[in-house]
């Protein structure tokens, strides 16, 4: 079984996905695979330099990940050409790695942790979705303690997202992560109880 798990910036989807993998869910997560394929001299690398100029490198040579983003946050034409030379790349490495995981035990449940899940029409692709969601207010007041952004550079990356009510929309399972700890892992647990009831009942057909 193939599950998708998403939710917008700042909502905790990290900690929900740490939260699976505990349980035994094999992560593929989407954010790591995004670092690796831009790393200095991987093809992914080459052609953001290309298109954006050595200003949005390190002096180590690797991308400057806040200054790439503060590029594409105003500016859509500049996100797509940015996800149109990741994307790709992050697909391959996914797909790779979910085959890999099933080879060695087709019974485990594989959750693909990927932001932009319902964006990139990926939810298509997965048998269930799970959204990870607190309120805007709680979600502006992590996303400034998290990332020690400005007051508007905060609302801009959260408007530029899918809002999370329409994300919620798409579901199969919610968790709400605005409370305790403990109350996000009752639901985790809640959420991976009947995922393997769902894998149980299809090998049994």
């Amino acid at each position: 079984m193939i599950v998708g798990l998403t939710g917008s910036i700042a909502t905790g989807k990290s900690t929900v996905s740490k939260m699976l993998a505990d349980l035994g869910a094999v992560i593929i997560d989407a954010d790591k695979i995004v670092r690796e394929v831009q790393q200095p001299g991987e093809r992914a690398w080459r052609e953001i330099v290309d298109f954006f100029g050595e200003e949005i490198l390190q002096p180590n040579g690797e991308l400057d990940r806040a200054k790439l983003g503060a590029r594409v946050f105003d500016n859509p034409e500049s996100r797509e050409k940015l996800n149109q030379i990741v994307h790709p790349r992050v697909r391959e490495e996914r797909d790779l790695q979910t085959q890999e995981a099933l080879a060695h035990n087709p019974n485990r449940i594989v959750i693909w942790d990927i932001p932009l899940l319902i964006e990139t029409g990926i939810h298509r692709e997965v048998e269930r979705t799970i959204v990870v969601y607190v309120d805007q207010e709680t979600q502006y007041a992590r996303l400034l303690k998290r990332d020690e952004l400005s007051a508007e550079a905060a609302r801009k990356r959260i408007a530029a997202q899918m809002p999370v009510e329409e994300k919620k929309r798409y579901a199969d399972f919610l968790i709400d992560n605005g409370g305790t700890i403990e109350e996000t892992f009752q639901q985790v647990q809640d959420v991976w109880a009947k995922l393997l009831r769902l894998q149980e009942e299809g090998a049994s057909l």
